[in-house]
């Protein structure tokens, strides 16, 4: 089992904790990595965007010239794709990009991302992420104390903290999560992914 050093919001190593092999200890998947990153991406899309096609442009109704006898190509409408002015051919119309990611695929992924922060030494344990007032200055402070200071950085609480969270919220590039919450994308995207003891506990109870 990974040992990793526990550390307080000064800095200082307070204990040592053993994280499981079988969720920070497995070879690191780059395919199901990726294939949820991609659906994390693919899931945030709207598919709202609509072209007008040709049946859908005002105007076109008559036929701009007749058929034969103009030296012209003949034409139907003034709202054919080829005419400035007419409808878009091909183009897109709302749609959902979303698709799905089987539960065995997601968990490998997820426990990969997890395996990769602890190999790159990028995986920070706090015994305890508290503040007793809404304070950036207490956050900032935490931040530089662990190394993680001008990081991109994700912290992970096992329940809700209001006054972590809005304390954290104002400080660029770090992000605040809870355990039910953090997907493979946000752990890769930061560099530095700081975690609650209790955190760990309920993560290894999740995914071991």
């Amino acid at each position: 089992m990974p040992k990793i050093s526990v550390l307080n919001m000064q800095g200082s190593q307070v204990s040592e904790t053993e994280l499981s092999d079988a969720v920070f200890g497995i070879e690191p998947n780059k395919t199901a990595m990726h294939t949820m990153v991609v659906n994390y991406l693919a899931n945030q899309r709207q598919g709202t965007q609509s072209t007008l096609t040709r049946t859908e442009v005002s105007g076109g109704g008559r036929k701009p010239w007749r058929q034969k006898g103009t030296g012209h190509a003949r034409q139907g409408s003034t709202r054919a794709p080829q005419w400035t002015h007419g409808g878009i051919a091909l183009g897109p119309k709302p749609r959902s990009y979303r698709f799905t990611v089987n539960r065995k695929l997601k968990r490998l992924a997820m426990k990969s991302a997890l395996s990769s922060k602890v190999l790159e030494n990028n995986l920070i344990v706090v015994d305890s992420i508290k503040t007793e007032e809404f304070k950036t200055k207490t956050m900032v402070s935490m931040l530089k104390a662990i190394g993680a200071e001008g990081s991109k950085a994700l912290i992970v609480m096992p329940e809700v903290d209001e006054k972590v969270i809005k304390s954290a919220a104002n400080i660029p590039g770090v992000k605040t999560a809870l355990v039910n919450t953090i997907n493979v994308y946000d752990i890769l995207n930061y560099d530095k992914f700081i975690v609650a003891q209790d955190a760990v506990a309920k993560i290894e109870e999740v995914y071991a």
